[in-house]
């Protein structure tokens, strides 16, 4: 059996319609249940910052996350495949009629992704100032609280709404196919079976 760590929402979702499309059954997760069982396989429903650890740990065998996190968490997992799905983009925003002071001595920035930010800003030789937040992080430049935010972006609505524009892309993100090292050694058949068959159902939806 096969352990697969999903993040809860729009992603789980997606990809089960993929396993679905495969082996032709149904994986519905009873209500408010987080375990799944189906099918020789055995799903498990996690925060999605979580899903790495699961699978580091070897809890999952495999798991589906986005490259934002994976890049945020850098943990020693193999990639295996790009979903297709998920997709959105981690940006640089600011407020209206403003720009980024690059010759500013120290760029207060808010993120709930400080690794991502901190290497992207170390990449441009800038002294930054990372407050970390956990979430409403459009509030912070209309505060005072950081000069610019980093932060996940679908449509861009929730930063107009909110007096900022992107001004920056860091990353195009969407969800990958994850797989602990130790569990693809020892389950290699079963984990690249299942690789090849959603390949298949990607590359027919494309």
């Amino acid at each position: 059996m096969l352990t697969v760590a999903l993040p809860k929402g729009r992603i789980a979702e997606e990809t089960l319609e993929i396993f679905e499309k495969i082996f032709g059954t149904a994986f519905r997760f009873d209500d408010r249940k987080l375990i799944l069982e189906a099918d020789g396989f055995r799903f498990l429903l996690v925060r999605n910052q979580d899903v790495p650890a699961y699978v580091l740990h070897q809890s999952a065998d495999i798991g589906v996350v986005g490259l934002d996190v994976l890049e945020e968490k850098d943990e020693d997992l193999l990639r295996l495949l790009d979903l297709g799905i998920g997709k959105c983009k981690v940006c640089v925003g600011i407020q209206e009629g403003k720009e980024i002071d690059y010759s500013a001595p120290e760029l207060k920035v808010a993120t709930k992704m400080t690794n991502i930010a901190q290497k992207y800003f170390s990449k441009k030789a800038m002294a930054v100032d990372i407050i970390k937040l956990y979430g409403s992080i459009e509030l912070a430049p209309l505060v005072g609280l950081s000069d610019v935010i980093v932060d996940i972006v679908e449509t861009g609505s929730t930063m107009k709404q909110n007096g900022l524009k992107v001004v920056e892309t860091i990353l195009d993100s969407s969800a990958y196919l994850i797989a602990n090292k130790n569990s693809f050694i020892e389950k290699k058949e079963e984990i690249t079976s299942l690789y090849h068959k959603i390949n298949e159902v990607i590359q027919r939806s494309c």
